[in-house]
């Protein structure tokens, strides 16, 4: 990872440090294919800026997960914005946030810059940056998030605008004022912490986009806390960062000749600080290519095994069995209540420790399962059930705590 200095994406902010991250993630891997599209950064830590590869193209969805910080000085801090008292960058930065869709890694020209504030009654300020200087803004004055609450905001890239949705409902529009395919990183700034930040290009074999989100209509809300053979090669996956806002366009995409039951049904969200164990829950559409699953979670400090279950009726197509006594992360499949050969084989140590947070992503491949654990590959596992719709229900149990899941 390269530190470097950014200007802050508001435009009165002095310089600060930003962790700077590639799509690839952490250095010294080999870049992974994504079900077509860039891997994400996961719990990427705030100010963050990453590289969209490729740039940005029309029909790319950009997806931000997190939580937005409420801090107790709020209070204190809207009164003397109320008061038209100064106040300082810290200050301000704790009642605001902003993505930013930039040229490189400096904050000279931003294409999309997009700023909640919550003074003044709440809203959001959109603009443009040329060569170091700002554009007119562009205010809506509402407010779509709640401090203290969970979030998804999606940034659809269409032609001749973006389109934002903010926990599934459209926000706004903002027309090009230069040309998007300038764009080639994205930075998250202020009081906000990140879940992921997503990449879906919808160009291809594109069916109708559906969304999903994390409603949120209470006053104080708690943020959510942040497998096969042996894979060739081992790379890295989503880099580690901070937390932001954004709401998600979950689209199918199917490969040729191929056809899925259901293939407009969304993925399902659930951001609860308190799941129960063993929790249970469907997989709308079942398993397709580019199909991706995510488990969150707490590990007890004396765990002793957990398990995550993709089930196809009452047979366990993948069984992803971390074992704390045995220091092995078993996968297996259970056909006819008969289990079949374990594979335990990795290309690292285990990734899952007790007492710590991790967060697994799975992605379906039309030959196999690729997993990630914290952002980076793990392994993959080669289908052993073929009927991938059928695999439609998730379990999740043993020695953890859930803090996300989506499927």
């Amino acid at each position: 990872m390269v530190r470097t200095c950014l200007t802050s994406v508001l435009p009165s902010a002095e310089d600060c440090p930003v962790s700077v991250q590639s799509g690839s993630g952490h250095g010294g891997g080999g870049e992974m294919a994504f079900g077509g599209a860039q891997p994400p950064y996961l719990s990427p830590a705030i100010p963050f800026t990453g590289i969209i590869q490729g740039g940005l193209q029309d029909g790319l969805q950009i997806t931000i997960n997190g939580t937005v910080i409420y801090s107790n000085g709020n209070r204190y801090l809207e009164s003397l914005f109320l008061s038209a008292s100064p106040l300082s960058e810290p200050g301000r930065s704790q009642l605001r946030f902003a993505v930013n869709f930039q040229s490189g890694y400096n904050d000279n020209d931003i294409a999309f810059h997009f700023n909640p504030r919550f003074e003044e009654g709440g809203y959001v300020v959109c603009n443009t940056k040329q060569k170091g200087s700002w554009g007119p803004e562009e205010r809506k004055m509402q407010m779509p998030f709640q401090r203290g609450c969970p979030f998804e905001l999606c940034f659809l890239v269409q032609s001749s605008e973006f389109k934002v949705m903010v926990n599934k409902n459209l926000f706004t529009q903002y027309a090009h004022r230069v040309p998007f395919h300038r764009v080639n990183a994205i930075c998250v700034t202020g009081a906000v912490q990140l879940s992921y930040i997503s990449f879906q290009n919808t160009g291809a074999a594109l069916i109708q986009p559906a969304f999903s989100t994390v409603q949120c209509s209470q006053a104080a809300c708690f943020p959510p806390k942040p497998r096969g053979r042996k894979p060739k090669p081992p790379g890295i996956w989503p880099a580690s960062s901070a937390p932001i806002t954004q709401t998600i366009i979950h689209t199918v995409q199917s490969t040729p000749g191929q056809m899925f039951p259901n293939p407009m049904i969304p993925p399902m969200a659930y951001p609860n600080p308190s799941y129960p164990i063993p929790f249970f829950t469907s997989i709308p559409g079942g398993l397709y290519p580019s199909k991706s699953i995510t488990v969150s979670g707490t590990i007890l400090s004396n765990a002793q095994r957990f398990y995550i279950n993709l089930c196809s009726g009452r047979d366990i197509a993948f069984h992803l069995n971390p074992r704390f006594d045995e220091d092995a992360v078993v996968r297996n499949t259970q056909i006819n209540s008969r289990w079949g050969s374990e594979e335990r084989s990795l290309s690292r140590q285990m990734p899952f420790f007790r007492g710590q947070s991790f967060s697994v992503w799975i992605m379906c491949e039309a030959s196999f399962l690729k997993l990630a654990v914290d952002g980076q590959h793990l392994c993959e596992y080669y289908h052993r059930l073929k009927n991938l719709p059928a695999i439609n229900s998730l379990e999740v149990g043993g020695d953890i705590q859930l803090t996300y899941v989506q499927t």
